[in-house]
């Protein structure tokens, strides 16, 4: 179930990962490395941040709702975690909505022993898995489908931690990138098909795992590798690594929406530069899509690099046309229009002297519900721009995620219920266009989409969701039994 969280801006208008994760084991000061790292993540996650250590014998955890700066600030936060391992999250909600119960890590008592559990992703049968546990007795003190993990563990017969949780994510469906912490030492597993992302380092004598290269960067670890696809490795207190494959071998599709604008342009992703693929994408549009005009203008910031490339292949020069204030926090939705659609003049605003009688390409990663590129294109007219052309770094969005993203329902998606001409007249620009599908894959390397294989998940783009949709089947199976209207993205 996707849920619209408080906290976003721009009207919910951007697709928001779910959240990002962060652990390392072996380190003197381990949470102080956690928190770092979780800043360096905090775009994946403004809503609630936490951190679990261990010190050998305890387990200590720390949450709170708000930023990563606003929890672990202080050297009395990171003194309440002490050990040489700790996990760490930030997270905006998509499955189980806000409130502290729901903040991770979540951490359990169980027979085994302690168990905390960072999880990046949705688990797309958690409503099914929850409704057979809590018939055979299982008490949930969360709403979040990461609870359902720890239910699976607690109840499995196997032997072994390891064997448990492996037990516990074969019954699962959907995407997710796990950290997991016991009193035997650290666990990370990525989903069969690599949805989520994940990668590795060291520091020091530290072993680190984290969600986006950047976290290494930023904590001074040095880049092993990325955590591959359907791979579970155990990390023990000695530094002993091993590596298992317990999911069989299955072709990979990761989100190709992290090129788009998840991951920090200065990550490696798909042992791709992110900032590169951004730059090709922009390419790619300028081919596919070109348009005379004066200058290229990135809404920011975003749209930098592409616009960048777009401005490189069509010879348009780059100017910042839109300012962005880097000092507007989170924001709560206010109950007005007119208080609404303030947000964006606080957080953009037009470079009047510039785009005043000129012909602009703006370049933004995305359109979802179309509002924020509606005003964008509003501004420019209001600073004087004598024509807008809106050039778009990914393709039509007009299918909801259901692997850990914040995007809303069909329905509600631009792309959903209008083609390019209406979304056009909608967002009211002169012209309009998307880079194709196959521009896309171009821009990441790759000759084009291989429509039986593809090696990314694109369901966002293509409704080809590459894992059964059980409790959406449910969903809306139910709705039509009660003859509702049922939002019409296909299942596979």
């Amino acid at each position: 179930m996707n849920f619209t969280h408080p906290f976003l801006d721009d009207d919910g208008d951007k697709l928001r990962e779910e959240c990002g994760v962060f652990g390392v084991i072996g380190a003197s000061e381990a949470a102080a490395a956690c928190a770092l790292g979780l800043h360096a993540l905090q775009h994946r996650g403004q809503e609630a941040a936490g951190i679990t250590s261990f010190d050998g014998t305890e387990f200590y955890t720390r949450r709170g709702l708000g930023h990563v700066a606003e929890n672990f600030s202080t050297g009395e936060a990171i003194g309440e975690l002490p050990g040489h391992m700790a996990v760490g999250h930030v997270r905006y909600s998509t499955t189980g909505g806000t409130g502290m119960r729901n903040v991770q890590p979540l951490y359990a008592d169980l027979a085994s022993g302690g168990f905390a559990v960072a999880h990046n992703g949705n688990i797309s049968n958690a409503s099914k898995l929850r409704q057979e546990l809590v018939s055979k007795g299982a008490i949930f003190q969360s709403t979040s489908d990461t609870e359902v993990i720890i239910h699976l563990v607690a109840t499995s017969r196997y032997p072994t931690m390891l064997d448990k949780l492996v037990d516990a994510l074969r019954l699962v469906e959907g995407a997710y990138a796990l950290i997991v912490t016991t009193p035997r030492g650290m666990a990370a597993c990525r989903d069969p098909l690599g949805i989520r992302p994940l990668v590795m380092g060291r520091l020091g004598d530290a072993t680190v795992f984290a969600s986006e290269t950047v976290a290494l960067d930023v904590v001074g670890a040095e880049f092993i590798r990325q955590v591959e696809p359907g791979e579970m490795i155990e990390v023990d207190f000695d530094g002993s690594m091993r590596s298992h494959r317990p999911f069989g071998d299955s072709p990979a599709r990761p989100c190709i929406f992290e090129h788009v604008y998840f991951s920090r342009p200065d990550s490696i992703f798909n042992e791709r530069s992110v900032y590169e693929s951004r730059k090709h994408i922009g390419v790619e549009l300028a081919r596919e899509a070109p348009i005379e005009a004066d200058y290229v203008v990135p809404v920011p910031d975003s749209g930098v690099p592409a616009a960048i490339g777009y401005s490189q292949q069509s010879g348009i020069p780059f100017e910042l046309g839109i300012i962005r204030s880097h000092y507007v926090g989170r924001t709560f939705i206010q109950p007005s229009d007119g208080a609404r659609h303030a947000g964006v003049k606080r957080k953009h605003n037009a470079n009047r002297l510039l785009v005043a009688g000129k012909r602009i390409v703006l370049i933004d990663d995305s359109i979802v519900r179309g509002t924020t590129s509606m005003k964008i294109v509003e501004m420019m007219r209001d600073a004087g721009a004598k024509e807008v052309h809106f050039r778009v770094a990914s393709p039509p969005t007009g299918h909801g995620c259901y692997y850990g993203v914040d995007t809303p329902e069909r329905s509600k998606l631009l792309a959903g219920r209008m083609d390019v001409e209406a979304m056009c007249a909608f967002i009211k620009a002169d012209s309009l266009a998307f880079v194709s599908i196959d521009g896309l894959y171009r821009a990441v390397g790759l000759p084009g989409r291989t429509k039986s294989c593809p090696q990314y998940c694109d369901a966002c783009f293509t409704g080809d969701y590459p894992t059964p949709l059980t409790d959406l089947e449910q969903r809306h199976a139910a709705e039509a039994q009660l003859n509702l209207p049922v939002d019409p993205d296909p299942v596979s």
